[in-house]
């Protein structure tokens, strides 16, 4: 069984059974940008700090970045994303993912909110 969290930032994390950390962005997120045109990417291999950016996203409304939620190493990215960013607006959950991380402090991913948390905190927002 997988476990999703999620951030403030409207970025969910899934632990997965190997216990990497997927990461994307919500559905919640991708609809107030609108159509994604372009992704960059980390570098696999990359350690960065929680808070730091790890990917950078243009749609066609904006453009923003994706922080790291975490501390971690950046351990696969989503290449798909280069030639088709929309992925991210169709599947923002599956198919759309951004990268892979190994956490340094699992527990600050478990501190994050759940789904029920989440669902909440956006309901907030609109």
């Amino acid at each position: 069984m997988t476990t999703t969290r999620y951030t403030p930032e409207h970025e969910w994390l899934r632990i997965e059974a190997d216990g990497l950390i997927t990461v994307g962005i919500t559905d919640f997120a991708q609809g107030h940008l609108g159509d994604l045109v372009y992704v960059q990417l980390p570098e696999v291999g990359a350690e960065l700090a929680k808070g730091e950016e790890a990917a950078v996203i243009e749609s066609v409304k904006t453009a923003g970045e994706i922080n790291m939620p975490t501390a971690g190493t950046i351990v696969e990215i989503n290449t798909l994303l280069a030639d088709e960013p929309g992925k991210v607006n169709e599947e923002p959950l599956g198919a759309g993912w951004f990268f892979k991380m190994k956490v340094q402090q699992v527990d600050e991913v478990n501190a994050l909110m759940d789904e029920a948390a989440y669902t909440a905190y956006i309901a907030g927002l609109e």
